[in-house]
């Protein structure tokens, strides 16, 4: 007879046990991919976010870098007396301004205000005072930066402006220049409605500046171009948004002075200036994104976005104390604290930036930090033998 052998199989207990580790190692091998991907999108985020700040931040070093360049020293006043009113900035064509308090430090003279290189913006960075919830302290404040623009080379044109006759309108002629230099006022890059020119009328001097030569200034003027009906003129109207444009009588600083003083034997230069506002703006409810971003505005134009998520921009100032000759650093209010905008000598920047996700635990933010020289502002001779002598 045949015996049958029994074979033995796997008892419950052993299944359960076989299970139960199985479950075990397939639950931490999942958790520790979990944990993997989320510290790869924690790095991926904070990567995205730093590299989205040092692009906002390079940008404004270009401007900041450039501040005051072809002003004349110390800066320009703007149209003033004759009942003159405040000059604007960070306003666009349709009259939108972005920033909270849009004119010109006073000065004093004359009730007009002044055109300087840096125009602090203290607590004055985010457009219709809109609150940020995650912003730190709420002190976000904004910056405008104003120099010449030398890459559209107007001092090729032979600029000529009409003789002071009144009305409502200041024109200028613009002939074409000789080759090779851009034949089209109009050319890509060149000038547009909005955009701000600023004339400076000099007289020859003694001769006894560099070189035998020397010239006297007689009169400077800021316009904005309201019309470009063609490649040779250019118009500036009262009632511009900047208001710039005042040709009132006995308003000085303005195009009927420089119409006035452009005589023969005078010196006329013309330069398109670049006044370059940086804010911090919360698109309203139903755009296409509610999150914060810094945005760049230039003379009469629209402000563009910059960056993205950006919800903190903090800015202070090493200026020079004219009496003590001594630099008064980390300024955040240098107006409020008496000094004068066109000392400023370095901007300091702090930018705070925002993940994408900005919720739970994924959030991500932090700060970068940089430093800007002013080079071009106004210096001050602080070993004078007499007094501080600023120039």
């Amino acid at each position: 007879m045949l015996t049958g052998k029994s074979q033995r199989g796997f008892s419950l207990l052993e299944l359960l046990v076989a299970s139960s580790i199985g479950l075990i190692l397939m639950a931490a091998m999942t958790s520790l991919f979990r944990m993997g991907m989320a510290a790869t999108f924690t790095v991926t985020q904070r990567a995205e976010t730093q590299q989205n700040m040092r692009a906002a931040i390079e940008l404004m070093t270009k401007d900041i870098s450039l501040a005051g360049s072809g002003l004349p020293t110390g800066g320009l006043q703007l149209p003033a007396n004759g009942g003159a009113t405040l000059s604007q900035y960070a306003c666009n064509q349709a009259g939108t301004c972005y920033v909270p308090v849009h004119t010109y430090p006073n000065n004093g003279a004359g009730g007009a205000n002044y055109m300087y290189g840096i125009v602090p913006g203290f607590n004055n960075g985010v457009q219709n005072n809109a609150v940020i919830p995650n912003a730190p302290g709420q002190i976000n404040s904004s910056i405008t930066s104003i120099y010449c623009d030398y890459n559209f080379p107007l001092d090729a044109f032979k600029i000529t402006v009409p003789a002071a006759g009144g009305g409502a309108t200041a024109t200028v002629t613009v002939p074409n220049p000789p080759a090779p230099s851009p034949n089209s006022i109009l050319a890509p890059g060149g000038l547009v409605t909005g955009d701000l020119l600023l004339f400076v009328v000099s007289s020859p001097g003694n001769g006894t500046g560099v070189n035998g030569t020397s010239s006297v200034q007689t009169a400077t003027a800021v316009a904005e171009i309201t019309n470009i009906p063609n490649n040779t003129s250019i118009a500036f109207a009262a009632g511009d948004p900047l208001n710039l444009n005042q040709l009132g009588g006995g308003i000085t600083n303005n195009m009927a002075v420089v119409a006035a003083n452009a005589v023969a034997g005078s010196n006329l230069s013309v330069c398109r200036l670049y006044a370059v506002t940086y804010f911090l703006q919360v698109p309203p409810a139903g755009g296409t994104t509610q999150t914060p971003r810094l945005m760049r505005q230039v003379n009469g134009q629209n402000a563009i976005p910059v960056a993205d998520n950006i919800i903190n921009l903090q800015i202070t100032y090493d200026v020079i104390d004219s009496t003590l000759g001594t630099i008064s650093a980390n300024q955040r209010d240098p107006i409020g604290a008496g000094l004068s905008p066109s000392l400023i000598q370095k901007v300091n920047l702090w930018v705070m930036g925002e993940s994408l996700i900005n919720t739970g635990n994924k959030s991500q933010s932090m700060y970068l930090a940089s430093s800007v020289s002013a080079r071009n502002m106004s210096f001050c001779n602080s070993y004078s033998a007499t007094a501080v002598a600023c120039q």
